[in-house]
Parts: structure tokens; sequence; C-alpha cells
């Protein structure tokens, strides 16, 4: 069910968003976070009227602003009833409309200069990176190990810690519906951006963060990635800790990075502070911050090449349940689903099953409520009280069945 939006917030994004410009702006937002010059250069208006109508958007919750050293990105708000309800009228506007496809036209020509910045970067860097990449185990087969470690659970956002070119962004970003990189470069950032621009990915994007501290609120991700960065890092384990706090219950961590070695030049020429990381270390991190390890693989070069360098791979889960992982639970519990969402096959008749139905999600709010309080969120053994009031209500609903006073309960209840 859509959340819902209070009048007062309705009314004032639709005044913020009826104006022409604020229009064409928004329609941009939701195709690319753009900067200020970037928009006045598509609209063909001044920097301060541009400037102001942003700021317009912004006090009404409907664009956020994002800083990288002196310049400001913006972009569609993600979070808020009236910024979801004004994304939706957005998606309905017209691509073939005459004003929003001229604006797309400029928007293209921005994007193609954003990536011939980013080629002139990445010509400049590209025999050093060519250098380091021929000492480990391929890409290809690396990517491949990260697509299989999180293959059996699906995930619908991502965020990519020390997104450097945005690759694993670009990787995996086809089957999410939110992915998020964070860099502290700003050089990187640019690559990122115009790699994601490449490949038509606009619910992925990258924002420049400190890895120790996230500008993220806890429990934000389905998985986290933290892809060939802690060997640059002088604290590894605090790192872990700030992407496990931003895990959700049940959440995945999965931390790619190079096995021992002892090729020194790379702590000497590339600034590496550590020559890659024993199996123990990472998965001891992990659990400190209070994850559990579930798997631990290392891939040798391939014989025949010039690698050097095994990869290692660690996957890492947070043990929460989430809500949904009681209730599913629960509806285990005593055949909960079996004997109270499906009566019919106990002879209770189809008048029955409204109010069990009724009945049960009532009970399952409550609790819902009191562990939504509780800090952190539900750990396992909080399903145990979910499971014991389910069958309390199974058990109540029953008798009340045998005694043919199934609408009591719901009586009780008022």
């Amino acid at each position: 069910m859509p959340e819902l939006v209070g009048f007062n917030d309705l009314n004032a994004a639709l005044k913020a968003a009826g104006e022409e410009t604020r229009l064409r702006i928004l329609a941009l937002l939701n195709e690319a976070e753009l900067t200020v010059s970037e928009l006045t250069d598509i609209l063909r208006q001044s920097q301060p009227r541009i400037s102001r109508h942003l700021k317009l958007l912004a006090e009404a919750g409907l664009v956020a602003r994002f800083r990288e050293g002196a310049w400001a990105f913006f972009r569609l708000a993600e979070h808020g009833p009236a910024a979801l309800a004004v994304r939706s009228l957005i998606g309905r506007l017209d691509e073939r409309d005459a004003v929003i496809a001229r604006d797309r036209e400029r928007l293209a020509e921005v994007r193609a200069a954003r990536a011939a910045a980013a080629q002139a970067y990445f010509k400049v860097h590209a025999a050093q990176w060519d250098r380091i990449r021929a000492l480990h185990v391929a890409d290809e087969a690396v990517e491949a190990e990260v697509q299989a470690a999180l293959a059996d659970k699906p995930f619908r956002s991502l965020l990519d810690l020390g997104t450097g070119t945005g690759r694993m962004l670009e990787l995996l970003g086809p089957g999410l519906e939110r992915g998020l990189g964070i860099d502290l470069s700003l050089d990187m950032l640019a690559l990122a951006r115009a790699r994601l621009d490449h490949a038509g990915l606009k619910h992925c994007s990258v924002r420049q963060g400190d890895i120790y501290d996230l500008p993220l609120p806890r429990d934000s991700f389905d998985v986290v990635i933290v892809h060939q960065v802690l060997h640059f890092l002088d604290d590894g384990a605090r790192a872990i800790r700030e992407a496990a706090r931003v895990l959700r219950p049940q959440g995945r961590l999965l931390v790619i990075d190079f096995a021992p070695h002892d090729l020194e030049f790379l702590r000497e020429e590339h600034a590496h502070l550590r020559l890659g990381f024993a199996p123990e270390t990472v998965a001891q991190w992990m659990s400190a911050a209070g994850l559990e390890t579930v798997l631990h693989r290392t891939l040798p070069p391939e014989p025949g090449t010039e690698g050097k360098i095994a990869v290692s791979l660690w996957l890492a889960r947070d043990p929460r349940l989430s809500f949904a992982d009681a209730a599913r639970e629960v509806a285990m519990a005593d055949h909960v689903e079996v004997g109270l969402l499906h009566p019919l096959g106990h002879g209770l008749g189809r008048k029955a099953e409204p109010q069990m139905r009724m009945l049960l999600a009532q009970e399952l709010e409550i609790v819902r409520r009191e562990v939504d309080h509780q800090e952190p969120p539900l750990r396992p053994q909080h399903a145990g009280r979910l499971a014991d009031r389910a069958r309390a209500v199974v058990e109540e609903v029953q008798h009340l069945v045998d005694d043919d006073d199934v609408e009591g309960i719901a009586r009780q209840r008022q």
C-alpha cells in the first residue's frame, strides 16, 4: 500500500513543483544527479535563478543536495511521502513532449562532456591500473565469485564503499531498486558517475563520503560491499563496524581484498598500507562488529599468468531478524498458516476466515510496535515472543470457533 501523504505536505509539494522551470528541473533530476552549472547549461537560465528554484524545491523536500568538494550535486529526494508522490507524477511525463525532449537532448550533451573528462583521466592513469590488475586474479573471475556469493538471496539495495570507478554498481545495478557508491576521491566519483550514466542506471548514484563516518542512517541497505578498499585503510576494523551499522537485519556484508603477499612496491608506490589479509583477520573484524561470517573463499592466480597475488572474499550476515522474517517463523510455528489462514480445510466455514486474518494481523501489529521501539531491532530471541503470541491467538480463535462465536473475539478487542 502506498505511503499516505498529509494534506499540508502534499499541498506544499505541489505548489513547489507547480512552476514551469521547477517542473523541468524535477524531470531532469529524475534522470540524473546534476550540478547548478549543468542545470544552467541545460535550461539556459542564470545561475541565481536556478539556485533559487533549487532552494524552493529543497525546502519542500523534493530534492536532496550533496556536496563534493567545491561542487554540489542535486537529485530527486528518495524519502518522504510528498517526495514519493511527486516522483510518481514526474514518471508520468511524456518523453516525447517537446519541452522534455529538448531538455533531454541537452542532458545528453552534459553526459557526453562528463564521459570525455572521465576518459581523459582514465587515459592518464590506465598504465598504472593495468600494472596492478596484472598482478592478481582476473577481474572477470572475481566478479563471477561476487555474483555467486550473493546469488542465494535477492536484495533490493546495495551500498558500495570505496566505489572507485563504480564497477560493482554497474555489475549488480540492473537487479537493484537502489544503489549507492561512496568514495572520498572526487576524480573517482566523476569516473563512477560517467560509468553509471553510460549504463543507464539512474537508480544508482554516488556520493563523496568518509568510510569511517558514513552520512547514512543505520539499517539502510540489504547488501554492503567493500571491494579492494581495506588495504588502503589504517583501521580496517573500524570500517567494518561502520559498514555493519548500515546493514539491515539479515543484511549481508561482502569484503573482497588481497590475500597476504610480499610485494612491497605496492606499499611504497601505491599507498597500500596492508599487504593483504589473513582469513581470520577480516573474520574477526566481522565478528566484533556483530556479524556472522558465512563464507570465505580465496582465488589463486591462474597458472601461466603474471599474477602473484591471490584474492579473498569474506561474506558475513547480520544475525538480527527483520519483522518479515519473524512473521514467517510465526506462520510456520504450529502450522499457523495452515491452521489459521486456511480454515476451510478444518471445516470452519468461509465466514470465519476474514475474522481470523484480522485477529492475527492485530496481534502481530502489537508485537511489531513493541519490537520497533527496541534497540537494537529484532534479534532471534524475540521470535519466540512472536510465536507465543501467535499460538495464543490460534488457541483463542479455535476455542471460539468451537463455540460458534468467531465474531466474539473481535468484539473483545474493540
